[in-house]
């Protein structure tokens, strides 16, 4: 069976069905666990990838420790942002990723902040004065931010003086719920969480020094399940383009 269209050559139906067919199968969905800290920055990105790819982008967000229990326990996702380079890194020394798939796609910024205005100073020196009750940070051991948070108070000679304090959030999304809902005058968090486009968004914060920890770089790695996905291998490449570039800088990433 043929169609004429005014003006062009007789097309086969069957012909066209089968482009638009292969459209459709080209249009993949990827699943992806995203290290909490960058909850803001992949909401933005997943948008733009899905309109210029024409793939879906479905995220999952938590503790980068605890995505390491669950992929290898065999949750179905093909692609890890996390929050640090430790842990890609030794998923693909043990055969759960993509060899050379591995990249930093972010170094990210830690933050002291509080909801309230003008209650952290410039310079962080709130954190000596005792004058608050509950000092919010992500557990340690599952959350980079938080690490970083505790070589922090570790440098600053105040790990005992505020052990006391401290309130843990399993990942950084909750050490900032903390804050945020008054639970806490005052936490660690990721800067992204409260920084675009060149300004602190609400409260008050300090930008802690990135001498003053490890660096938190933040690599990506495609998983096994997700080896034969294109779109895996697409949201690869896409957060390497420029249009990611310009959205995770606007968060206060380097790269």
């Amino acid at each position: 069976m043929t169609m004429r269209v005014s003006g062009f050559a007789p097309v086969c139906l069957a012909s066209l069905l089968a482009v638009f067919a292969l459209g459709s199968a080209q249009a993949n969905e990827v699943q992806v666990a995203v290290a909490a800290n960058f909850t803001a920055p992949i909401q933005a990105i997943a948008a733009d990838f899905e309109k210029d790819t024409g793939h879906k982008l479905v995220a999952a967000y938590g503790a980068t420790g605890q995505f390491y229990t669950q992929i290898k326990n065999g949750a179905p996702f093909e692609v890890f942002l996390s929050a640090d380079d430790s842990t890609p890194k030794k998923l693909e020394q043990e055969g759960d990723s993509v060899k050379g798939s591995r990249f930093t796609y972010a170094i990210g910024t830690l933050a002291l902040w509080s909801a309230k205005d003008g209650y952290v100073d410039a310079k962080g020196n709130v954190l000596a004065s005792n004058q608050y009750q509950h000092l919010s940070i992500a557990n340690p051991k599952a959350a980079p931010y938080g690490l970083a948070a505790t070589q922090v108070l570790a440098r600053l000679g105040l790990t005992d003086k505020v052990k006391d304090k401290i309130v843990e959030g399993q990942s950084i999304t909750q050490a900032f719920q903390f804050v945020s809902t008054g639970n806490a005058e005052v936490g660690f968090v990721a800067l992204s969480q409260i920084y675009k486009d060149g300004k602190v968004t609400s409260g008050s914060a300090w930008i802690v020094p990135a001498d003053m920890h490890d660096p938190i770089k933040q690599d990506a790695v495609i998983l096994d399940k997700g080896k034969d996905n294109p779109a895996a291998k697409a949201l690869v490449d896409y957060l390497k383009g420029p249009k990611a570039a310009a959205i995770i800088k606007s968060y206060g990433y380097q790269l």
